[in-house]
């Protein structure tokens, strides 16, 4: 599933394509997503320019004018592209075309992504503090942590109520880099641990980030181009393989219905 680092990198790459351009045309092939497609989509979207590109959680949102916000969710393998699809491309679901020459289109094999025009952040659901941005800090992850003691980790992390777009191969990263154990409690988290671990979030978005993501399965920004994320991977997917900080081979286990990996030596 793309994550907090892969649909930031999307913002970025379709920005320059359609900010100041307006919407002629919008085509919606299939309604059923995880949510229906409204059947009035396509007629209040035409027309409307678009304004400025932003992402909230794992929402690509660009804002069409009014306070009306036009959102996507990639979803499990959803993919928002600039361009043409090629005429035998299945399961897109949605194209858009805006002046200048400029086409988009919504590809979901599985189906689990979302669009529609919101006016209220409350129309995209529960969604807790970004972190990147200014209110995401060592003192939330305490507070947190004593408010969610008998829970993993990674479990918290993982809570979009609570901290959105972290997702799981960047907590797996984050906690191997700050040196805590996935399964561990959060009741046995200290001060110092939360530091380390807020610090081990940010460092760790932030250079998916500039690698453009992670593409280990068919994510691709909305140039069509891979991230290099995955070549930098730590623990993430690499159960067996020798620790790259200290050779010990890297373990997995199942934590909330997700493949969890760690180090045994490095992370306590």
């Amino acid at each position: 599933m793309p994550e907090l680092p892969e649909v930031e990198t999307v913002c970025r790459t379709i920005a320059p394509h359609v900010i100041g351009r307006r919407v002629l045309a919008v085509t919606v092939r299939e309604r059923r997503l995880r949510k229906p497609i409204s059947a009035d989509f396509a007629s209040r979207l035409t027309g409307r320019t678009i304004h400025a590109v932003a992402r909230r959680a794992k929402y690509v949102l660009l804002d069409v004018g009014d306070g009306l916000r036009w959102a996507v969710h990639l979803g499990m393998s959803g993919r928002f592209c600039v361009g043409d699809p090629p005429p035998d491309l299945p399961h897109v679901h949605v194209l858009v075309e805006l002046d200048g020459g400029v086409r988009l289109y919504f590809r979901d094999p599985r189906r689990f992504g979302l669009m529609l025009l919101s006016e209220s952040e409350a129309d995209l659901g529960e969604l807790g503090v970004e972190p990147l941005g200014e209110d995401f800090s060592a003192e939330l992850l305490w507070s947190l942590s004593r408010r969610h003691r008998r829970v993993s980790v990674k479990t918290l992390l993982m809570d979009g109520r609570l901290i959105v777009g972290v997702g799981n191969i960047y907590a797996n990263e984050a906690l191997h880099h700050a040196g805590i154990r996935p399964g561990r409690r959060c009741a046995k988290l200290t001060r110092a641990d939360t530091v380390r671990l807020a610090d081990a979030v940010r460092f760790v978005l932030e250079r998916a980030i500039a690698s453009r993501g992670s593409s280990l399965l068919d994510y691709r920004d909305a140039d069509g181009n891979a991230g290099e994320f995955q070549r930098m991977l730590h623990v993430y997917e690499r159960d067996g393989a020798a620790c790259r900080t200290c050779a010990t081979p890297i373990r997995r286990q199942v934590i909330g219905g997700r493949g969890t990996f760690y180090c045994p030596r490095c992370q306590r």
